[in-house]
């Protein structure tokens, strides 16, 4: 989440949560959820679409300054992680107000997480319309859930975002988009998310990449999954790294990418390492 900013938390916002940037904090939400009742608090969230057509102005307006150059991908968070954030007021190491819900209040918990899938297909929807190329989804609290609580809480609602996006491009006559799940830490998930409707998956840094193959399965892309830490190497050694992760990852469906975020206090021109390496090596390796 701290990768995409407020982006992500726009839906919250429509729906008549308050959310604040607050510096060397994060998202900051003044008003959290604290009881079942508050639910109440929360607009329509068929009305998410019709509050955020400045959004899909500037993808639009995005896509065609882009002019081809590269494609635009759509993003937004999961439930389960913007349903954190709604409880706990804004970050936690613990998640432990959040995950409360879950166990005090199991049927608030499904309630909520509903009105957000219900929320996020017309947004993510919007963003196809006006121009975006693909879509990814960003379980970035997946990891504070073991496989139990994952499966009943947050598993369910990912399945249905894309079933119900999917859905409604279709009832639309629009194109099919990629769509990309990403749940970091949710390594005991990877067979799970590789059936739930997502044409890629998103790997953090702690996942092996051939442990990761044999999960998925071989019809499904794996995205990923350099340590953004490896970014504040030289530049000699994030051209080895890169190298490395092409080499385990091989060239069948599969896209180079970090395993999360960049930080603020990165050097573009070790990104710019980065993105040069992996060209480099990907031409190696079809060459091969």
């Amino acid at each position: 989440m701290e990768a995409n900013g407020l982006g992500c938390f726009l839906p919250l916002q429509a729906l008549g949560m308050e959310v604040t940037m607050v510096p060397g904090k994060g998202p900051s939400f003044p008003e959290p959820l604290r009881e079942e009742q508050d639910l109440e608090r929360l607009r329509d969230p068929e009305v998410v679409a019709s509050e955020l057509g400045y959004v899909f102005q500037a993808i639009t307006l995005t896509r065609q300054r882009l002019a081809g150059r590269v494609p635009l991908i759509g993003f937004a968070g999961a439930p389960w992680t913007l349903m954190t954030y709604m409880v706990e007021g804004g970050g936690s190491s613990t998640m432990a107000q959040a995950k409360r819900w879950l166990y005090q209040r199991p049927q608030a918990s499904h309630q909520l997480l509903r009105i957000l899938t219900d929320a996020l297909v017309p947004y993510l929807v919007g963003q196809v319309v006006a121009g975006a190329q693909a879509l990814q989804l960003f379980e970035s609290h997946a990891g504070h859930l073991g496989p139990q609580l994952f499966n009943k809480f947050a598993l369910p609602y990912i399945r249905d975002v894309a079933k119900q996006v999917k859905a409604r491009l279709r009832e639309a006559g629009l194109a099919p988009v990629p769509m990309i799940i990403f749940a970091k830490d949710g390594h005991f998930a990877l067979e799970e998310l590789a059936q739930a409707g997502y044409e890629v998956v998103g790997l953090d840094w702690t996942v092996a990449p051939k442990k990761a193959r044999e999960c998925v399965g071989k019809t499904v892309t794996l995205q990923g999954n350099l340590d953004p830490c490896a970014l504040y190497a030289s530049e000699e050694e994030i051209g080895q790294l890169v190298k490395q992760m092409l080499d385990d990852f091989g060239p069948h469906r599969y896209i180079a990418n970090l395993g999360h975020g960049l930080y603020p206090d990165m050097d573009p021109e070790h990104v710019g390492a980065f993105v040069d390496a992996v060209h480099k090596h990907s031409r190696l390796l079809r060459q091969n």
